[in-house]
């Protein structure tokens, strides 16, 4: 598959994902033509051992977290919650500023791959069956994944507010 085609393939993917990391279509849109440059840059490093989309996926993300450095941006308030099979407890908790920015920096301290498809699946709205995919997983394997993280993310919060109180 030629260059061109990985970037018309993927490049929906790739920006989608930025936007659920980002929360900003003109950072996303920037990001992504970044992810691609560099990516263009390094194919013949890319051995074919992982799907495509996950190791772009890993160029967006680090060229994300780059720009932030670069930036100062720690973390973005201004959540989608329009993800039908999180719990209302977790988009209630995500409305609240405060709380979206506690749960902001307990996702980036996550251990992977519940932080990469906990963030696939309610920022980058993938189905099950696609995140299973970009790890070469079942969906199955996608969706247990994805309850342990959510459950990891609930009881922190539980901590939290246990300790307000």
């Amino acid at each position: 598959m030629d260059f061109e085609q990985i970037y018309k393939s993927y490049f929906r993917d790739v920006f989608l994902y930025l936007c659920s990391l980002s929360a900003n279509e003109d950072i996303a849109e920037e990001m992504a033509q970044e992810t691609f440059a560099k990516a263009l840059k390094s194919i013949d490093t890319f051995d074919g051992a992982k799907d495509i989309r996950a190791w772009l996926f890993t160029i967006a993300k680090n060229t994300y977290y780059t720009f932030c450095k670069k930036q100062k941006i720690y973390a973005n308030g201004e959540i989608s919650e329009n993800v039908a099979d999180v719990q209302i407890d977790l988009a209630e908790r995500f409305a609240d500023e405060e709380n979206a920015f506690r749960i902001h920096q307990f996702l980036h301290d996550m251990n992977e791959p519940y932080k990469e498809v906990f963030s696939l699946r309610v920022f980058g709205e993938l189905p099950f069956e696609r995140i299973g995919r970009i790890f070469g997983k079942s969906p199955g394997w996608a969706r247990v994944t994805f309850y342990r993280a959510k459950k990891q993310i609930l009881e922190y919060m539980e901590a939290m507010e246990d300790e307000k109180n």
